[in-house]
């Protein structure tokens, strides 16, 4: 069952920085691959091209350069940051963590370092997770991160999730704030898993099996498509659905909808669904891919240097995918 929680905090978002990588892998360079055609893919999921990381970057080194893009943006140093908190699927190595890289890189002293593994709910889960930290007063500067190389995982033999996943990262910095000059931004959140479906997203590791399924043992991501979007469509629907309730908002109240970008037909149906107008539903599918735990902040930024995305906007965050797990936060955006 999802809960969802009211929560007047003193946690706001002070900087936010994207990096991609240069190279682009359009549809038609996926035509020359696998059988299938820029049509095919552009109907059926929205994604003209998406950037892949060269052979001498990984999920460290997107992290990083989304770091700089905020710290240049905003003028914000980070040595004094309190923790790290950083979403990935893709990790240059399990141990030790990505968030450590970036904290060696940047010499963050006195400062903790995690990785979040929620797959596409990994930065609203961050983002959850970080408020909690700020509120508790055990920190006053979190660093939080999304960043993936899913080309690495990605089976270009398999025409079905090959044309789907792009790398990526994204970064926000979220600190304590007088209470008497800002009431916060992150107002409410929620969260629920369905691990019994987890077998329906995955990428083996040490297990051969989850519960009863057997694993491919072939280290790639395999995707049940047809049973992600049907769980997308009825349980992430109530969920999103559920977190506007418990708020006591709606989709009329809100200013903008930043779902996960797993492609943009779920977008557009959850969007129906909730009771969101298209133009509300902020994508950065068309020319990134699924980029997992970037994704969200993507698209955001992307909309945040257009100009759409204003201080003072409602945003609800929505993250969901594997695990199957799915986070949520409205917020109050202020820079």
């Amino acid at each position: 069952m999802t809960i969802s929680t009211l929560v007047h905090s003193h946690a706001t978002v002070t900087a936010i920085g994207t990096y991609v990588p240069d190279r682009i892998l359009s549809n038609q360079d996926l035509e020359k691959l696998v059988d299938t055609s820029d049509e095919w893919i552009l109907k059926r999921t929205g994604i003209r091209e998406r950037r892949i990381a060269s052979k001498e970057q990984y999920a460290s080194d997107l992290a990083i350069e989304a770091v700089r893009d905020l710290i240049n943006r905003y003028n914000k140093t980070v040595q004094d940051v309190d923790y790290i908190i950083l979403a990935t699927s893709t990790p240059d190595s399990f141990v030790p963590s990505v968030a450590s890289r970036v904290q060696a890189f940047f010499g963050m002293q006195n400062c903790g370092a995690a990785d979040l593994q929620a797959a596409c709910a990994g930065f609203t889960s961050a983002l959850q997770m970080a408020n909690g930290l700020l509120l508790s007063k055990l920190c006053r500067k979190i660093l939080i991160i999304g960043t993936e190389t899913l080309s690495r995982a990605t089976d270009y033999t398999d025409r079905t999730t090959c044309i789907l996943f792009g790398d990526g990262a994204g970064a926000m910095l979220v600190e304590t704030t007088d209470p008497t000059s800002s009431p916060g931004d992150i107002l409410a959140s929620n969260a629920s898993t369905d691990g019994e479906q987890g077998h329906q997203v995955y990428r083996s590791s040490l297990a051969p099996h989850i519960g009863s399924f057997e694993l491919s043992q072939n280290s790639m991501l395999v995707q049940n498509g047809k049973e992600v979007y049907r769980w997308a469509l009825s349980r992430v629907a109530a969920g999103i659905q559920e977190l506007l309730d418990g708020s006591g908002y709606t989709a009329q109240t809100i200013d903008w909808f930043v779902p996960h970008n797993a492609n943009q037909r779920i977008i557009d149906a959850l969007s129906e669904r909730v009771g969101f107008a298209a133009q509300q539903a902020l994508s950065s599918i068309e020319h990134y891919g699924n980029t997992s735990a970037a994704s969200i902040p993507l698209a955001l930024d992307a909309a945040v240097k257009d100009g759409r995305v204003q201080p003072g906007h409602l945003l609800l965050l929505y993250g969901f995918g594997g695990g199957l797990t799915q986070a949520g936060v409205i917020m109050r955006w202020s820079i």
